[in-house]
């Protein structure tokens, strides 16, 4: 049992967290409409998951990174939080490329 993958994973949401609040870019913008787009991003995702893992396509991969937790079978609890860094870091590049366009504009 290992937290070594689900550390880094909460070290890097930690780290985009930061860059999102200290800019107020998404969450830190307006929490209700970036809580929101997490929410429903991890959903759909979480809904991706569970299908590719019904068709055979999605499997759990090496255990010896993972802290043995699984919410699901074949869907470790490091899986959850892949999801939330992947669509908080989406949120925020968008956010910011978005106020990138409208300052050139």
């Amino acid at each position: 049992m290992s937290f070594i993958y689900l550390g880094v994973l909460l070290f890097s949401e930690f780290g985009v967290s930061l860059i999102d609040f200290r800019f107020k870019l998404a969450l830190g913008h307006s929490w209700r409409a970036g809580l929101l787009a997490l929410g429903s991003g991890l959903a759909f995702f979480l809904i991706w998951d569970l299908a590719g893992i019904n068709s055979g396509i999605f499997f759990e991969g090496a255990k010896q990174l993972l802290c043995g937790v699984d919410l699901a079978p074949q869907l470790p609890l490091e899986e959850l939080f892949f999801l939330l860094l992947l669509c908080h870091t989406t949120l925020v590049l968008f956010a910011t490329v978005s106020r990138w366009v409208a300052r050139r504009r």
